[in-house]
C-alpha cells in the first residue's frame, strides 16, 4: 500500500481545514496518510475533531533525541549539503542559521518516528519550519518530500526556500501569482514541478443567502471580517476605515470574527476611535454559527497584507455576497473586479472607504428601484444598481462553483498526487497541471 506521512506546523486546525480534507481525500484513494503536527493543537476545536495526529513532534522525548542524533552520525552525508547551506552560505543572520539547526535536529527525530512504518513520500502543508522538518527526514529516509506553498510563507517567511524549492519533489501552490512568483525570484527551479491546485468551498443552490444588501433606507450598513487576529490581516486598517464612516456620519455595523495576538491593540485601536458601539469583536466563532454573521453582512471585508487566495472570500461568494479585498496576489483571480466582486488599491485607506461608500450607495439605489421596472427604462432612468448588485453576486457564486469548488479540487489534487509520487512509464505531454482555470 502506497504510504504518505504528511505534516502540517499544527493539525487539526480550525483556520486551515484543507489539510484534514486533503489527508481524507488521500485515504479515500486507498492511500495510507501518517497524519503529523510540529506542535500540539491549542484548540478546543481539535479535541473535537475526527483528524488526530498521529505524530507529534514537539517537545520530542529524550530517547527520540538519542536516536535523532545517531541516525544523523550514520547518514551525515545525506544532511551534509543541508548543513553547509545554512552554516556557510546565503545572508541568513545568526539567528535563522541557528533555528534552522534546530528544525534539522526535529527533521531528524520526524525521520527516527517514520522509521520502519514504510513511507514512500513526505508531503508538508506550507512552507514554514516545517517544511524544512520534512526536508530534513526526507532525506535521512531516503525518500522524496514535497510541500505546498500558500502567501506568507511564499511572500513574507520564505526562509531557505531556495533549498527547499530545489529538493522537492514537487511544488504545489494556491495561484498563478504565486507561481509566477517562484519563477522571478528562483531562478534555478524546474518549472515541471510548480503546480497550482486550487483550494475551494463547498457550493450548494442552498448556499445563496436571501438577504440583498441594506433592508431600509435607514438600515446600518453592515460589514463583516473573519480572519486571525493577526498583524498580516491588517485588521487595525479595517478600524481606520470605520473611523472615517463614523466621522462621515454613516450608520454602521462592524463584525471581525477571529482570534489571535492583536486582540489587546485592535480592542484599544476601537476605543481610541469612539467605535465601542459600531466595531464588535466576536472572538472565534464556530463555523456552524457563521452562517447567521454572513447572512447579515451586506459586504464581506479583507484587508490582508499579504494572502494566498482566501477561503473566507470563497465562503462569502459562494453565498452570494458582495466581497471587498485589495488587489494582491492571488486574490484577482478570485475577486475579479466589477464582476465577481470589488478590489481596492493595497494600503489605501482613501481608496477603500470610497470603495465602501460607491457600494452601499448602489446598495440604496437598489432600494428606490420598482421591482417592476423594465430593463430599459431602468437603464434610462440610471435605476440599474439592483440589476448591477445580483449581477455580481450571481457571477461570485459561479465562479466558486466552476473554479473553487471543493469537491472538484480535491478529487484533482488526489489524482495529480499520486500521479506525482507514483513512477511513470510514460511521460505526459505539456504535464503543468493546473486544478482550475479562470
Amino acid at each position: 500500500m502506497l504510504t504518505i506521512a504528511y505534516l502540517a506546523n499544527e493539525f487539526p486546525s480550525p483556520v486551515e481545514p484543507y489539510v484534514g480534507d486533503e489527508i481524507q481525500e488521500l485515504r479515500r484513494l486507498g492511500v495510507r496518510v501518517i497524519a503529523g503536527s510540529v506542535r500540539k493543537s491549542a484548540s478546543s476545536w481539535a479535541a473535537a475533531s475526527d483528524c488526530a495526529p498521529q505524530i507529534v513532534l514537539r517537545p520530542p522525548h529524550a530517547i527520540t533525541l538519542l536516536r535523532a542524533m545517531w541516525l544523523c552520525v550514520r547518514r551525515a552525508k545525506r544532511i551534509g549539503p543541508l548543513i553547509s547551506r545554512v552554516v556557510f552560505h546565503g545572508r541568513e543572520g545568526p539567528i535563522k542559521r541557528f533555528k534552522a539547526l534546530a528544525h534539522t535536529g526535529l527533521g531528524a527525530c520526524y525521520a527516527v518516528l517514520l522509521e520502519g512504518r514504510g513511507v514512500d513520500h513526505i508531503h508538508v502543508h506550507h512552507g514554514y519550519l516545517g517544511s524544512w522538518i520534512a526536508m530534513v527526514a526526507a532525506r535521512l529516509l531516503g525518500v522524496n518530500f514535497s510541500m505546498t506553498l500558500h502567501g506568507s510563507d511564499l511572500l513574507l517567511h520564505a526562509t531557505y526556500l531556495d533549498a527547499k524549492l530545489e529538493s522537492c519533489r514537487f511544488c504545489l501552490t494556491v495561484s498563478e501569482f504565486n507561481r509566477n512568483y517562484i519563477f522571478e525570484r528562483y531562478l534555478r527551479v524546474d518549472a515541471a514541478k510548480v503546480i497550482v491546485a486550487r483550494l475551494g468551498v463547498e457550493v450548494s443552490d442552498c448556499a445563496a443567502v436571501t438577504a440583498r444588501g441594506l433592508r431600509t433606507e435607514g438600515a446600518p450598513f453592515r460589514l463583516l471580517a473573519v480572519g486571525r487576529l493577526h498583524a498580516v490581516k491588517d485588521h487595525a486598517f479595517l478600524v481606520r476605515a470605520c473611523g472615517q464612516l463614523h466621522s462621515r456620519g454613516v450608520p454602521f455595523e462592524c463584525s471581525i470574527a477571529g482570534e489571535g495576538p492583536e486582540r489587546r491593540n485592535l480592542e484599544a485601536l476601537v476605543r481610541q476611535c469612539g467605535l465601542e458601539e459600531r466595531v464588535r469583536l466576536l472572538g472565534h466563532v464556530p463555523r456552524e454559527l457563521m452562517d447567521s454573521y454572513y447572512d447579515r453582512a451586506d459586504v464581506v471585508v479583507l484587508t490582508s497584507r499579504s494572502e494566498g487566495i482566501p477561503l473566507v472570500l470563497m465562503e462569502a461568494m459562494a453565498r452570494g455576497k458582495i466581497v471587498l479585498a485589495p488587489a494582491i496576489t492571488g486574490i484577482p483571480e478570485l475577486v475579479v473586479a466589477g464582476k465577481t466582486g470589488f478590489l481596492y488599491a493595497p494600503g489605501s485607506l482613501e481608496g477603500f472607504v470610497e470603495r465602501l461608500l460607491f457600494l452601499r450607495s448602489l446598495m440604496l439605489r437598489s432600494l428606490m428601484e420598482a421591482p417592476d421596472d423594465p430593463p430599459d427604462e431602468a437603464f434610462v432612468t440610471g435605476r440599474s444598481a439592483g440589476r448591477e448588485l445580483e449581477g455580481v453576486r450571481h457571477a461570485a457564486r459561479e465562479q466558486v462553483r466552476n473554479n473553487f469548488n471543493r469537491r472538484k479540487n480535491l478529487e484533482s489534487f488526489g489524482d495529480l498526487f499520486i500521479q506525482r509520487i507514483t513512477p511513470q512509464t510514460e511521460s505526459l505531454p505539456d504535464e503543468n497541471f493546473v486544478l482550475q482555470q479562470i
